[in-house]
């Protein structure tokens, strides 16, 4: 769904709706500084190359796209804190990471409750997804369009096929009450640790697994600690791509029009080019070690991440929002 300026700024910054701000032409473009946390040929970073070259069609010479890429700028909390302060203009985010502004944006990340990425672009695409830019608007994150980062696995050094196996083991996790719940759950004891860490706290025994996407176990090169992948495909990542609220507040209402749009066609071209790099990140895994295992005993993993949905009904809408997600599949 292409989000207009009309139907954005129902939710977005009071100064979204305010009348066009009349300036003189710049002299210069505009910087926009980016921070993604992987490296040119990911597509993380090759999204906001895309957006970059949309908005120079539209508007010639008005913003420069400043990528940093390879977490130059922080982990993803960090980047997120520096939007928030203007310090930083874009960003891509799961909503796992902006959760602690915007704790409804948990439902999305309930384990075992999409059953795919067509389930999940439905609820994104719609009334959930209105109401979570709704929110995150309100913490001075303006989020033109949602991302689908692939579904999370288990990452572990030795095989893990059966919940059980899990007891004891220490687990990097997100800094979210939601993965710290399940993990828990499962008998692991979770530590909150930022992604550009892990590769050294694995390494080093720090913990002894984590869960992430497959793109981005290639990307960090995360199989030279963890080989083993269990296919649990627990959580599906979603995200936004997201923009400062003290850049935006300043754009004009043209600028704004083409940076939604660009966003927009971003997001689509970020959706495909993950399911393409997921495929090649395995390639690179296996070159480098690493196995995959299916999970075994599937109705025990379902069962055991189910206390997590009951924790958490009443921060995300109660259980009737979490109901009316799952009958979208």
């Amino acid at each position: 769904m292409t989000i207009t300026r009309r139907t954005f700024s129902a939710f977005a910054i009071g100064a979204l709706a305010a009348p066009a701000i009349i300036r003189p032409a710049r002299a210069a473009p505009q910087p926009v500084t980016v921070a993604s946390l992987l490296g040119e040929d990911k597509p993380e970073t090759l999204i906001w190359r895309r957006i970059g070259e949309i908005v120079e069609e539209r508007l010639p010479g008005r913003f420069a796209f400043r990528v940093a890429a390879n977490a130059v700028l922080g982990g993803e909390r960090e980047v997120a804190e520096g939007v928030r302060l203007g310090s930083v203009q874009a960003s891509l985010s799961t909503v796992s990471a902006l959760s602690s502004w915007v704790p409804e944006a948990q439902l999305l990340d309930l384990p075992f409750l999409f059953d795919g990425a067509e389930h999940l672009a439905r609820v994104t695409q719609g009334e959930t997804g209105t109401e979570l830019r709704e929110r995150l608007a309100a913490q001075d994150f303006v989020a033109p369009a949602f991302i689908n980062y692939g579904a999370r696995h288990l990452l572990t050094k030795t095989p893990v096929t059966r919940p059980e196996e899990l007891r004891g083991l220490r687990i990097r996790v997100i800094q979210s009450p939601l993965h710290t719940q399940l993990w828990s759950g499962y008998g692991a004891q979770p530590t909150a640790i930022p992604i550009p860490e892990t590769y050294n706290a694995l390494s080093t025994g720090v913990v002894d697994a984590m869960d992430l996407t497959k793109s981005a176990y290639a990307g960090f090169r995360l199989y030279e600690v963890v080989p083993c992948l269990t296919e649990t495909a627990h959580i599906w990542a979603s995200g936004v791509v997201y923009y400062s609220a003290a850049f935006w507040s300043g754009l004009t209402a043209e600028e704004q029009d083409v940076l939604e749009e660009a966003s927009a066609e971003g997001a689509r071209f970020f959706d495909e080019a993950i399911v393409a790099d997921e495929a090649r990140s395995m390639e690179q895994a296996a070159g480098g070690g690493a196995q995959v295992f299916e999970p075994e005993e599937r109705d025990a993993w379902v069962a055991g991440a189910r206390p997590v949905w009951e924790a958490l009904a009443d921060t995300v809408g109660g259980m009737e929002s979490i109901e009316a997600v799952r009958a979208q599949a």
